[in-house]
């Protein structure tokens, strides 16, 4: 029942402090800034999305609510940040994929097997749920 706990945890937190530092401290112009150096179009509005994701993606696999859903999006995420951001630096951190690779492996987790047993989607109807 407590399976899938410890890394909702981890890796929630992980997304929320990253969009919290997006938000907080790069500010929604500065990453915008970041994305269109990177070549992403529309950046403003790429770095809102990315932002609003991580935020409530985080705070959604934290909380075992919508998890199976939080983990697509982000897992979504970051199939676009290794090729545009990360990929040319090889495979280690801290300019490789590593990061951002694990981090995909961990969504494709909850994407495929839900929030586990201790969570909130066990109350609001979410899909069946892994022990």
């Amino acid at each position: 029942m407590w399976g899938m706990l410890p890394l909702r945890l981890v890796v929630g937190l992980v997304f929320l402090m990253h969009g919290g530092q997006k938000l907080f401290v790069f500010g929604l112009s500065g990453t915008a800034d970041i994305m269109g150096k990177l070549g992403i179009p529309l950046p403003s509005l790429a770095a809102a999305i990315v932002i609003a994701a991580e935020l409530l993606g985080g705070a959604a696999i934290i909380l075992g609510v919508f998890t199976r859903w939080a983990g697509v999006i982000l897992a979504i995420e970051m199939l676009v940040a290794i090729p545009v951001a990360r990929f040319a630096g090889g495979f280690f951190a801290p300019y490789g994929f590593e990061f951002e690779f694990t981090l995909l492996g961990a969504c494709l987790t909850f994407a495929a097997l839900g929030s586990g047993g201790a969570s909130l989607d066990r109350f609001v109807g979410g899909s069946r749920q892994a022990i």
